[in-house]
């Protein structure tokens, strides 16, 4: 099911990018595009990533109507001296199924006029993400951004036992749910790469096959690889590179570290990030492999962007930020365009490799 597909010439990762979604404020420069954009070209950034939720970055209403609105964005961008990367819909994503345990919590991530009212709720989200579609679409962008939501979150655990079937159920509802969606995203040609992430129903290599065989192996469904959310889980995020490759098609470059002590490990004992086990951290300042990461994405052909996503328990976010760029240019690879021992070879034709060989 996952062979390789994406093997082959390929003009290598593109990059450093970076996510807005962390910066965008009502303080300068982070409240406007044009001034964020900026700012992080300031620092070094070549791309953008943007949420599409914040006002102060995209109308995401008018540039699913309007190409012309969707120009004059990237035109502020490419002004700036950035591109744009990708839409973002996590907010949204999120909300096309939330369980009613989360129910008030995840108000917030909606307006005001359907709070307290999760089925209004869910209906607002999915008009979101086809306006996402669109948008993308009319921004000339190939891949989108968004978080897959949870149905059986709050079962992670098996106890209480889990009922059998309810894992089945949960699956094909959120299935149910995506599919029109991401034939949304398949007609604007652009795919959705879903985080895998705790609190989502995808937060592992195995609910994301689960998904994958509810939605019928749709070509749309793919991932962003983060591996900060693989550390914290202790799963090997190298060989999730190895097994996922082909479905790929985003990469957020996010540090963290894992230190479990006598008192808490994976789950974090309810404590605040600065003081979990597992935590967070600004690029170089975690465990994460990146120079093994880099690496194996590169041969694998993956040529879409390396977009920094600044979330750390310790470190200010424009110190963050200034160093991520810098970070991330230092780990880009080019593809090599032929075999580093070509010098010395010779001629090849059927009949010398048969010489070769001994035979007639």
């Amino acid at each position: 099911m996952f062979e390789n597909t994406n093997r082959g010439e390929s003009a290598g990762i593109k990059g450093p990018a970076i996510f807005l979604a962390q910066f965008m404020s009502d303080e300068a420069p982070f409240n406007s595009l044009s001034s964020a954009a900026r700012q992080m070209a300031d620092f070094g950034y070549v791309g953008v990533q943007i949420p599409s939720w914040d006002y102060r970055a995209i109308d995401l209403e008018k540039a699913a109507q309007s190409k012309d609105y969707c120009d004059e964005i990237k035109g502020i961008c490419a002004d700036a001296g950035v591109t744009i990367t990708e839409l973002s819909t996590h907010l949204q994503g999120q909300l096309v199924a939330v369980h009613p345990a989360y129910d008030v919590m995840f108000d917030a991530f909606a307006p005001a006029q359907v709070h307290g009212k999760p089925k209004e709720r869910q209906i607002w989200a999915v008009d979101q993400m086809m306006k996402a579609a669109k948008a993308s679409q009319n921004m000339g962008l190939t891949a989108h951004v968004s978080f897959s939501g949870a149905l059986l979150w709050p079962t992670l655990y098996p106890w209480p036992q889990r009922p059998a079937g309810l894992v089945e159920e949960g699956f094909a509802e959120l299935a149910k749910r995506w599919t029109p969606i991401l034939n949304a995203f398949d007609e604007a040609g652009v795919d959705v790469c879903y985080e895998i992430h705790p609190g989502e129903d995808l937060h592992d290599g195995i609910t994301f096959e689960m998904f994958l065989e509810e939605v019928k192996n749709h070509p749309r469904c793919k991932i962003l690889y983060d591996p900060s959310h693989f550390i914290l889980q202790q799963l090997d995020y190298l060989e999730f590179i190895d097994i996922y490759h082909d479905r790929i098609g985003m990469f957020h470059v996010k540090d963290a570290e894992f230190n479990p002590t006598g008192r808490q490990g994976v789950y974090g004992g309810y404590q605040a990030w600065a003081d979990r086990a597992g935590r967070f951290r600004s690029l170089g300042d975690g465990q994460i492999d990146f120079r093994g990461i880099f690496a194996k994405l590169t041969h694998y052909g993956f040529d879409g962007w390396a977009v920094v996503e600044w979330e750390c328990a310790l470190k200010d976010n424009m110190q963050g930020a200034r160093e991520g760029a810098k970070f991330v240019a230092d780990h880009l690879i080019k593809p090599a365009v032929g075999a580093f021992d070509d010098f010395a070879g010779g001629t090849s034709d059927r009949d010398t490799n048969r010489r070769i060989l001994g035979l007639d």
